[in-house]
């Protein structure tokens, strides 16, 4: 479905991504894991068209997208949901997922989209009851669910989530990650940067180990825990989920 080849990126003079290569196919939900400043946010970027890649080239559904403006690559059916969640906090939790069907409103009954708000509020429950509540009252749990729900309001076909339980409890990742693994069940595909390395392993089918803007490891996530210097680097050494 995705396909990046050779990306690299630039911030002025400084090299963020460096000729970075990776797959996500339909179905899959595929992690990115790696340091801070690593690059995991870069890329995801640059996928969306907010960065401009300096060379390589990004295929989605065997289409070039690169040189793209973000709301056409909405269109083509990617969705972010950013580091820090970014919604819109003066406008109700309502408000919020609408907007993130707008170019949606443009070329679909209205049926078609308020079926979609349903599903986000049989997804998260909570947010149905706090609807008409303004989204800057929520909780830090509570707005990462709407940046969620938001994104799925785009009826994407690649759901891209960068940090999704950054700065929340156990708890709360817990269901967060769960809501991940039931939109994929349901046929999403997903990419994933998450900095609790530990539960992205265990939920997503392969991975990626970016460090200092390369790929320096990839394959099947059983295999990535089971690999000595990411356990070391990210897991752990007591870390036993897919070696006992």
């Amino acid at each position: 479905m995705l396909t990046v080849r050779n990306l690299t990126t630039h911030y002025g003079p400084v090299q963020a991504l460096k000729n970075v290569s990776l797959h996500v196919g339909k179905g899959e939900i595929v992690c990115l894991i790696g340091a801070n400043g690593a690059g995991k946010s870069t890329l995801m970027f640059t996928i969306m068209g907010v960065v401009r890649p300096s060379q390589g080239e990004i295929l989605f559904e065997d289409e070039p997208i690169q040189g793209l403006e973000p709301p056409a690559i909405v269109s083509r059916g990617i969705s972010l949901v950013p580091e820090g969640r970014q919604i819109f906090y003066p406008l109700t939790v309502e408000e919020n997922l609408e907007l993130g069907a707008y170019q949606r409103f443009k070329r679909e009954p209205k049926e078609s989209v308020l079926a979609d708000l349903e599903s986000v509020y049989e997804l998260f429950p909570r947010l149905r009851e706090r609807r008409k509540q303004l989204a800057g009252t929520l909780s830090g749990g509570e707005q990462q669910m709407l940046a969620i729900g938001r994104a799925f309001m785009a009826r994407p076909k690649l759901l891209m989530l960068d940090e999704p339980s950054l700065g929340l409890a156990p708890k709360l990742v817990d269901s967060i990650l769960q809501a991940i693994k039931t939109l994929n069940e349901k046929g999403l595909t997903i990419l994933l940067v998450e900095q609790n390395a530990r539960k992205a392993l265990e939920l997503a089918h392969r991975g990626y180990v970016l460090e200092t803007g390369r790929i320096i490891l990839q394959g099947r996530t059983e295999d990535l825990a089971a690999d000595e210097d990411v356990r070391r680097a990210y897991l752990g050494k007591d870390y036993q989920k897919f070696t006992d």
